[in-house]
């Protein structure tokens, strides 16, 4: 049985089977979100078979289990499966198997190879490792950054994987036409200062009271129906309550939106998901059960509501609606987490190296990085590409920093009590404007108070349509100095 391959398909197949034939026995496929990383893991398959080997297809999830049959099944394999109470046909050349089944049973011993889906996941669990002992090994994922992915195990005899096969980036394929590139907008991000970081990301419990509150969820249905309004979207929150408050607001908007999580049962899993691709729901909100092992193309737009450190989260979400589609020149992603700011283009990732394990990693994963930071739009919040001057959405241009600021209408040099102004104007003068907006609210101050702190920090009265953002700490920081500053000036005149 012959399978369709593309060129980059093809090649990284030969490159596999070249490692293999150099004594490597655990090797990485690295391969894009939508690249046909299961098709190519299909071909290696195939070759084994025609060999008279017996090959293991092993995935993390059951929902990834089903769907690996599912693709057997279209690609004419006959196979078996070893997963629980669906465990069927365990003599067959090719078993699907669920990693916990195997842990728990063992894995059968006349396998000859193993072909791991997601496999990024095998360095933190441990009932990979046992598996794979003695065994030549296969891992497949888009994203091979974990840490110790490449970490010396004694069971092992060498490194949990010995080398790395890259198939493509995601900018070729994008520029092939295989993916499609996204417009990005970060129209605000939640107050992140008192969230502490546990293994590398943000606090699960901290980033849930940061970020489930009324008014960024409103932000959130806002600046939906104003940049992707009536497009397929998935979005990904920070926890259940979270993703449910968020669908919660877009129905009370009239969109049709439903919740998922890993509580959902299987059937009405399978309605809910069948909803969304008949376009009867138009957003599907969940926490990370979409990140792997779903597939649909015909997703325009991200909604990013779940801020990340990690680099492995946040391209798994963006992969999600980078896949082409009919009529889909371009995905739309609205970052309301700030991970493009943190983290930069999902485009701009090219994993080469495998982390030993050793390397100190701030986010707890092999961050590759080959260009500067995106930074959004002053004005319209689009996510310009680095260096870029012109934002390519709405024309605002800006201007080169330099040492001078606008105080009060005249020109000041940036000095130690004007680098608080700097630093608000950086963040931009939309957030500004609706912080200062949310902060006369909260105190009961005028209108007249927020216009005169706008225009203190940018030299001009604000034309920005009003808004509520909750500020972050630099704002409150430069109120708090403004306001010791005028209590410090009130005193000396009395």
């Amino acid at each position: 049985m012959s399978l369709q391959l593309r060129p980059y398909q093809l090649a990284a197949v030969e490159g596999l089977r070249n490692a293999l034939r150099h004594n490597y026995r655990r090797i990485i496929l690295s391969s894009p979100t939508g690249s046909g990383k299961t098709e190519m893991g299909f071909e290696i398959i195939r070759g084994a078979q025609a060999k008279g080997r017996k090959v293991a297809f092993i995935a993390n999830r059951i929902e990834l289990v089903k769907q690996t049959c599912r693709r057997l099944d279209k690609a004419g394999f006959a196979y078996g499966v070893i997963q629980g109470g669906n465990t069927k046909s365990p003599w067959s050349s090719i078993l699907v198997c669920s990693i916990q089944t195997l842990h728990r049973r063992g894995l059968p011993e006349d396998i000859d190879l193993l072909v791991i889906d997601e496999a990024h996941s095998c360095a933190g669990t441990e009932a990979y490792h046992h598996v794979m002992v003695g065994k030549p090994v296969i891992g497949l994922t888009a994203t091979p950054y974990s840490k110790g992915l490449g970490k010396h195990f004694d069971s092992l005899g060498g490194p949990l994987f010995e080398t790395i096969v890259t198939a493509a980036r995601i900018m070729d394929l994008i520029e092939q036409g295989f993916l499609v590139s996204a417009d990005i907008w970060a129209p605000g991000e939640p107050d992140l200062s008192g969230v502490k970081i546990t293994a590398g990301d943000y606090n699960e419990a901290q980033l849930g009271e940061a970020v489930d509150k009324a008014h960024l969820i409103g932000d959130i249905v806002t600046h939906w129906f104003k940049i992707a309004n009536n497009t397929p979207t998935v979005c990904f929150a920070t926890n259940i309550s979270h993703s449910k408050h968020i669908v919660e607001q877009f129905r009370k908007a009239g969109v049709a939106a439903e919740h998922i999580d890993c509580f959902t049962e299987d059937e009405e899993r399978t309605e809910i998901l069948a909803r969304v691709a008949s376009g009867e729901t138009m957003i599907i909100s969940n926490v990370g059960i979409l990140c792997e092992g779903w597939d649909f193309p015909a997703c325009k737009t991200l909604i990013l509501a779940r801020p990340t450190k990690s680099l492995i989260r946040y391209l798994q979400m963006a992969g999600r609606v980078l896949r082409p589609y009919p009529g889909k020149g371009k995905a739309t992603i609205l970052d309301h987490s700030g991970s493009v700011t943190r983290l930069g283009f999902p485009w701009g990732y090219f994993g080469q190296h495998l982390d030993d394990g050793k390397a100190q990693q701030s986010t707890g994963e092999a961050k590759e990085k080959a260009e500067p930071l995106p930074k959004p739009c002053p004005n319209c919040s689009f996510m310009k590409p680095p260096r870029t001057m012109i934002c390519p959405s709405c024309g605002f241009e800006a201007k080169a920093p330099d040492n001078i600021v606008v105080l009060d209408g005249e020109l000041v040099p940036l000095t130690k009590e004007t680098k608080g102004i700097k630093g608000l104007s950086e963040i931009g003068r939309g957030h500004v404007w609706h912080q200062l907006l949310f902060i006369a609210r909260e105190k009961g101050y005028k209108p007249g108070w927020a216009k005169h702190k706008y225009e203190k920090v940018f030299g001009n009265r604000p034309t920005i349509p009003e808004g509520y953002e909750e500020p972050c700490g630099v704002l409150k920081s430069w109120i708090q100095s403004e306001n010791i500053r005028w209590a410090k000036a009130h005193k000396a005149a009395s």
